[in-house]
This record gives structure tokens, sequence and C-alpha cells, in this order.
């Protein structure tokens, strides 16, 4: 079986709020709510007030309340800056 997992990384100021490999993410984009999978195309988008959700490759379903910022996505490592 091969690894199709993804790197995720939430951060805020004062301290990383989560890291772990994930399957799925959700986020609140600017224009809408969006998902990103294993091998998703780079991108660079600011997110809204609203909750991150994800799951983890145990299959747990966790979420993140944000009030808004940036993420990344390269090479399946999201990173996730918040305020």
């Amino acid at each position: 079986m091969t690894d199709r997992s993804l790197t995720l990384e939430i951060l805020s100021p004062e301290k990383r709020l989560y890291k772990g490999n994930v399957v799925l993410v959700q986020l609140p984009g600017t224009l809408g709510s969006f998902e990103i999978l294993f091998n998703h195309a780079p991108l660079i988008s600011t997110i809204e007030k609203g909750t991150i959700k994800f799951i983890d490759i145990e299959r747990n379903k966790l979420n993140f309340d944000v009030q808004g910022g940036v993420v990344e996505v390269k090479r399946n490592k999201i990173v996730v800056l918040v305020h």
C-alpha cells in the first residue's frame, strides 16, 4: 500500500496548533469552502473566519476554528498560518 497522506501544519503567531499526517483538509476559503487531497496542485490562498476540518490517517475527524489566515499547499505539505 502506498502512502497517500499529506502533512498538515497549523501555526499561529504564538505556537504550533497542529502537525500531523492527514488524508483530507477542508478550509474556509475567501470565495467558499475548498478541499485538499493527496497530490493537489500547488496553491496559496487566503482563508476566512470559519472551521478547518480534516481527517487524520487514523480516520479521526478533527476541527479547528480560525479567525482567518493563509494556506500554502506544495508537494503534499499544507501549511496554514492563522490569526
